[in-house]
């Protein structure tokens, strides 16, 4: 449990996230915020050390983001428990174990609230047969305690023992989605929060007898919980990896009116247009669709301009951010022909600067 210091600063950091998105959302005349608040402690499902060897000794490091200056990190408590859990074992295993141990420069880790865990260890040294064999005796020792999967990664190599993902467990209003997450691809870092994202977008849209579109839709993380409030869903992605993950994600939870397509956010603003015709759209007639929502969820650069005007002849928008800065900006054009009828603040990082950002638009009347 967090100590009372820390979870006072946690509270006034907070309010002071609070106070800078109030104030860039208020040109806008944004409601009254919602705070989605995270726990202090082990909330990151992703961490990422690098490796300090010292004599026979070898731990986890991190770097001073002021000083730069390295530091010992034997457990870390933004992580979940699982990962503390695993970074005290396999450090102890790794000690004695010097085929395991030797060129070692980094250990990430990737785990969930279903408690499955893939480990990735990176080397400055080609991984032969030997490493193998050490790493096959190492993932069982593992697994005595931990439901557990090994990624070997050195200069164009990877071995993977096992799978190089785990099936994430996502409870949503009531039921639980399972999500396959891929090693060193992107996931929502904080779970909790994660479900409480959704959760708020499920709150504040659906019309089931129309459709959503979802435009940088990842491994499917809104489109598949938004399924149910909706008579069918499109989602766009770019990124290969991701996009295969959604379609497992989609057979996964028996979710029949769910289409991902890979197919960059401007892309799709040509094909919406008919100005192109797109190979991975054969099959999808996008005149049958009747979008009511569009649901965007971009990188930090924000929308570009071209799909900010697409996305300004939809009745209602659902912008999740990852940058209140851009979002402001963004705003500045959608606030010409929508309102902003909801907004929240999900702290996906705490006691850091960041801010994650949800604002419900609805189109203005005349």
């Amino acid at each position: 449990m967090a100590d009372t210091s820390s979870s006072t600063q946690y509270t006034i950091e907070l309010q002071q996230k609070h106070d800078r998105l109030h104030t860039l959302l208020a040109p806008f005349n944004a409601p009254e915020i919602e705070i989605y608040a995270s726990q202090p402690e082990h909330y990151r499902v992703r961490a990422e050390f690098r490796v300090w060897h010292e004599g026979d000794d070898l731990y986890h490091i991190m770097f001073d983001s002021q000083t730069k200056e390295k530091y010992r990190v034997d457990q870390f408590a933004a992580a979940s428990k699982t990962i503390n859990a695993a970074m005290q074992e396999i450090m102890s295993l790794l000690k004695d174990n010097p085929v395991m141990r030797r060129k070692l420069f980094q250990i990430d880790y990737l785990s969930g609230l279903s408690e499955e865990l893939v480990i990735s260890l990176l080397y400055h040294k080609p991984l032969d047969e030997q490493w193998k064999r050490a790493a096959a005796q190492l993932q069982q020792q593992l697994r005595q305690n931990f439901k557990v999967n090994l990624i070997g990664r050195a200069r164009k190599q990877k071995e993977v023992l096992g799978n190089d993902f785990i099936i994430e467990q996502l409870p949503v209003n009531q039921r639980t989605y399972e999500f396959k997450h891929i090693e060193n691809s992107f996931t929502q870092p904080n779970a909790k929060v994660n479900c409480d994202m959704i959760e708020w977008a499920l709150k504040v849209c659906g019309e089931p007898e129309r459709d959503l579109l979802e435009l940088y839709c990842g491994a499917g993380n809104f489109s598949l919980p938004m399924a149910s409030q909706y008579r069918k869903v499109i989602g766009t992605e770019i990124a290969k990896p991701s996009v295969t993950a959604a379609q497992f994600n989609i057979a996964r939870n028996n979710i029949t009116n769910v289409d991902i397509v890979r197919l960059a956010a401007e892309d799709f603003t040509v094909a919406m247009r008919g100005e192109r015709e797109f190979k991975r759209l054969e099959g999808i007639n996008l005149s049958e669709y009747d979008f009511a929502t569009v649901l965007v969820d971009p990188p930090r650069a924000g929308l570009d301009d071209d799909s900010l005007k697409m996305i300004q002849d939809y009745e209602e928008i659902v912008y999740i951010s990852c940058n209140p800065d851009t979002l402001s900006q963004n705003l500045s054009q959608l606030s010409k022909t929508h309102r902003i009828e909801a907004a929240a603040l999900f702290d996906q990082f705490p006691f850091t600067h960041h801010i994650e950002t949800g604002v419900k638009l609805v189109r203005i009347t005349k």
